[in-house]
């Protein structure tokens, strides 16, 4: 059960002598998460473990399973920016910086009277096109950020991509597992970190069991985890296209 408390009334201004007497109550919004199981296996023959050639197949199999655990954890968490209250919608256009900016200054105004700003840190998940459409508004000639003065733009040249950036203050992170539609437009998501909560109810659990009759070892892995919203305004769904400049 995760608590989210509502914010307080203003404190109010007092007079010397005169009691305070209207005393707030402490209001909480309860989002209840029920983790479930999630697991994968693959079914190795002796044989081919025998006969494996160069590469160690039981090891590459091992990574392969826990890549596909942490893909569904992945796309489980990014399914929930599709519960944000608001939506920077660009469908069918590239994303630019004012789009980006815009739906900063959405996040830090008061737009929830419960609740308030949403808290700092911002982070932003993007699909690897929307991020190079931003960068491109920043570092390309003939862009309004880009016919600026040597600079910022410089730099954005120089170092993309590092895995992570920062825009505005706030994290940028490629998320791979972020899929376009039919339109070839994609959404991510621009939130605060409380936004979203992911509970994981144990660590993850490898499992190898042999199969005698079969000749044959199955490898799995298993996890339970939930997630959930825990506040629609305090996240953006950043929606715009994704056609690749190279296919």
């Amino acid at each position: 059960d995760i608590l989210t408390y509502a914010r307080l009334s203003d404190a109010s201004a007092l007079t010397e002598g005169v009691d305070l007497s209207s005393p707030q109550q402490l209001v909480a919004n309860s989002l209840s998460i029920t983790p479930s199981e999630h697991g994968i296996i693959a079914t190795l023959s002796k044989r081919l473990i025998r006969r494996q050639g160069d590469t160690s197949v039981v090891s590459t199999a091992g990574k392969m399973i826990a890549n596909s655990l942490r893909r569904r954890m992945s796309k489980d968490v990014i399914a929930l920016y599709e519960g944000f209250d608001v939506t920077q919608s660009q469908a069918g256009n590239s994303l630019d910086i004012t789009h980006f900016r815009e739906s900063v200054a959405y996040l830090l105004t008061d737009n929830d009277a419960s609740y308030g700003p949403a808290p700092l840190p911002l982070h932003a998940a993007l699909h690897i096109e929307q991020i190079s459409d931003i960068i491109g508004d920043i570092s390309d000639p003939g862009t309004a950020a880009g016919s600026r003065p040597a600079g910022l733009g410089d730099e954005m040249l120089q170092r993309w991509w590092r895995g992570n950036d920062r825009l505005y203050g706030v994290s940028i992170f490629h998320s791979g597992n972020i899929a376009k539609d039919s339109s070839d437009d994609a959404k991510g998501g621009l939130f605060s970190k409380e936004a979203l909560v992911l509970v994981l109810a144990n660590n993850a659990d490898s499992t190898e069991e042999n199969d005698n009759s079969l000749r044959a070892i199955e490898y799995g892995i298993f996890q339970e985890w939930g997630e959930g919203e825990r506040a629609g305004k305090h996240g953006v769904v950043v929606y715009s296209d994704i056609t690749p400049g190279l296919s």
